[in-house]
C-alpha cells in the first residue's frame, strides 16, 4: 500500500537512558530521556500528530514501558524484531549506525513495510512473562552453581552451598507468586488446567505458552509454527535445493516446547509413535524432534481454539 502524503509514521529507537525519535515525511528527530515521568508527556505529543504507525525494536525488555504508555494512549504502536530492521537498514544501504540513523530507519520501516498491529499484554501478563524470565535465570545459576562446585576444592563447598540454598528459595517464591497470578485469573487458571492435559507440558510450559504466545488458539496451524520458528523454511535457489530450516521465532517458547518434546517422545504415545515413525523413514534425531515440537504445538492450538482438553484418540 502507498502511503499517502498526509500519512505520518515515526520511529522510536529505545535505549535504557533515552529514546530517540523520527518523523516521516519531513524527517525530524529529537531526544527525550527514557523516564517514567517523561513517557505521558510523549504520548500526548504524538498523539497530536495522529500518526498513521509508530513502530519501535523489541530490544529485550526496555520497550516495554514506552510500548506500554503509547497504546494505552491509544496510538498505533508495534515493537517488531530487530532483524528484520537490521535487513532492512542493510537493503537500504545504511551501513553507518547511530540512535538518530537508527530511528529515521524505524520510520521508514513504519512507512513501506506497515507491520499489522498487535495486542499490547496488560500489566498483569507483563508481570508473568517477567517472573517466568527471571526463573529461567535463576535455574541458570543454580546449575552454574553445582557445576562450579564439582570442580571446587571442598573447602569452598559450603560458601557455594549456601548460595545454592538460596537460589532455591528464591525459585520457590518466585513459582508461589506465578501460581498466585495464575489463580487471580480465572482465563489463564482455566488456559494451565487444559494445556497441562497434554503428557510432556508441565506447569511451566503451560505458563509461558500463556505468557509468551497470547496468539495460540487464535491462528491456523502454519501461522503458528511460523510464529514460533519451529516451521520449515525452504532455502532453495535455482537448481540448488537446500534442506529445509527453522529460525526465528520466540526463543523462550521453543525452549519450553523443545523440553516438553523431549519428555512427550517418552511418556506421550501420540509423541513417541509420531517420533519413531520419522527415525524409521531415516529422519536424523533432530529433525524428528523438531517434527514432534510442530505437532505438540499444533495439537496445542487446536486444543485452546475449540476448549477441548487432551485426548489420545483424537490427537493421533
Amino acid at each position: 500500500m502507498k502511503p499517502s502524503d498526509s500519512e505520518i509514521f515515526i520511529g522510536l529507537d529505545v535505549s535504557k537512558d533515552h529514546l530517540d525519535l523520527a518523523v516521516l515525511p519531513g524527517g525530524e528527530t529529537w531526544r527525550t530521556p527514557n523516564r517514567p515521568e517523561e513517557l505521558s508527556a510523549l504520548a500526548q505529543r504524538l498523539s497530536a500528530l495522529s500518526p498513521a504507525l509508530i513502530v519501535l525494536e523489541a530490544t529485550g525488555g526496555l520497550e516495554l514501558a514506552a510500548l506500554t504508555v503509547l497504546a494505552a494512549e491509544g496510538l498505533p504502536v508495534v515493537a517488531v524484531n530487530p532483524r528484520q530492521i537490521r535487513d532492512f537498514a542493510r537493503a537500504l544501504g545504511h551501513l553507518a549506525k547511530t540512535d538518530r540513523l537508527d530511528s529515521l530507519v524505524l520510520a521508514r520501516f513504519a512507512q513501506t513495510v506497515r507491520p499489522a498491529l498487535r495486542p499490547i499484554p496488560d500489566q498483569d501478563a507483563l508481570l508473568l512473562k517477567e517472573l517466568l524470565s527471571r526463573r529461567r535465570q535463576i535455574v541458570d545459576m543454580i546449575v552454574a552453581e553445582k557445576n562450579r562446585r564439582a570442580s571446587t576444592l571442598p573447602a569452598l563447598h559450603p560458601m557455594i552451598d549456601a548460595h545454592i540454598r538460596y537460589l532455591e528459595a528464591e525459585l520457590k517464591k518466585l513459582d508461589q507468586e506465578m501460581n498466585q497470578s495464575i489463580r487471580q485469573s480465572p482465563a489463564w487458571a482455566a488456559k494451565e488446567k487444559l494445556l497441562t492435559t497434554v503428557p510432556g507440558v508441565g506447569p511451566v510450559v503451560a505458563r509461558t505458552l500463556i505468557a509468551a504466545l497470547p496468539e495460540l488458539g487464535d491462528l491456523n496451524r502454519k501461522q503458528i509454527a511460523a510464529l514460533v520458528g519451529v516451521a520449515p523454511l525452504a532455502c532453495d535457489s535455482g537448481h540448488l535445493k537446500g534442506k529445509r530450516r527453522t529460525w526465528g521465532g520466540r526463543a523462550a517458547v521453543r525452549e519450553k516446547l523443545y523440553m516438553a518434546a523431549l519428555v512427550g517422545i517418552r511418556f506421550n504415545q501420540t509423541l513417541r509413535a509420531f517420533y519413531l515413525r520419522l527415525i524409521q523413514r531415516g529422519k536424523p534425531k533432530k529433525l524428528a524432534l523438531v517434527a514432534c515440537m510442530r505437532k505438540l504445538l499444533t495439537i496445542l492450538n487446536a486444543m485452546v481454539r475449540n476448549h477441548q482438553p487432551w485426548q489420545e484418540q483424537l490427537a493421533s
